[in-house]
């Protein structure tokens, strides 16, 4: 397994790319339209609706580049949390369980989320890019 280690870095960089990325198409297809399955009319959007699409997209955007992170991680997996239990556990009636209420994503998301914060931007990243001081090193497993 040692031989994996030196590809934890390039791997979780990837890994917060694609995550974030397609985090912000959720975002884009509630506020800008974009990715709307055909035939189906545009969704109505309340506030909090709108409030969401927006942090879907701009923090789904800044997890992908490395910028902000943490900071970004954290108010993504709270969001993503909140949208848990405001939208799948509370709305739907059907209880806690993720694959019954179909929050599964919103539960995946929140905890991916809470991994990026924890672990910070890495190596692959604006963040790390703009730090003076030596790059971040991946966990030791």
């Amino acid at each position: 397994m040692n031989s994996l280690k030196r590809y934890a870095d390039p791997v979780y960089c990837i890994m917060r790319l694609v995550v974030g990325l397609l985090f912000a198409c959720h975002g884009a297809q509630k506020i800008l339209g974009w990715f709307a399955v055909p035939g189906r009319p545009p969704q109505q959007l309340d506030t909090l609706g709108t409030i969401g699409g927006w942090i879907e997209l701009v923090f789904g955007i800044l997890i992908a580049i490395g910028l902000f992170t943490r900071v970004a991680a954290f108010i993504a997996s709270g969001m993503m949390a909140v949208a848990f239990f405001m939208a799948h556990f509370k709305a739907t009636g059907t209880g806690w369980v993720p694959i019954v209420n179909r929050g599964e994503l919103a539960v995946v998301y929140c905890w991916l989320f809470l991994y990026i914060f924890f672990y910070g931007p890495g190596r692959w990243a604006i963040d790390s890019m703009m730090r003076k001081d030596a790059p971040v090193d991946s966990v030791a497993v």
